[in-house]
């Protein structure tokens, strides 16, 4: 245990998609609780906005869940297109539905890109 901090300067791409993973689990926690208590004070919001945004902020916690696991396995090297797939992905995926909810006129343009997040994300 005492060697830990050489562990996370040998295996680099580990502690980065680690740490990544972190970030993204707490990105969806954070949106969660803005969907659950501030997003439902927001004028014009409608049922369908909210669900949408707590399918995305769902969605951004299983990414980061999967990516911690995906880090975590012995022989990761074997996974470089996964990590970034599922982070692209699901950035992608969950981003352009939280813009589409809180910007729909002037974002519509993103509307397309939720899907091809989606392929991405399952892809990795």
């Amino acid at each position: 245990m005492e060697n830990w901090g050489c562990f996370w300067l040998v295996n680099r791409s580990f502690s980065e998609l680690f740490c990544c993973s972190l970030i993204v689990v707490s990105t969806g926690m954070i949106t969660g609780a803005f969907g659950a208590h501030g997003l439902r004070q927001r004028a014009g919001t409608t049922p369908d906005n909210i669900h949408a945004w707590e399918t995305a902020s769902s969605y951004a916690v299983y990414n980061g869940l999967a990516m911690l696991l995906l880090s975590l396995h012995p022989r990761f090297s074997a996974h470089r297109f996964a990590g970034p797939a599922i982070i692209g992905g699901g950035l992608v995926f969950s981003g352009s539905i939280w813009c589409l909810v809180l910007a729909h006129e002037r974002l519509r343009m993103l509307g397309p890109a939720t899907p091809l997040g989606g392929m991405v994300m399952i892809a990795g």
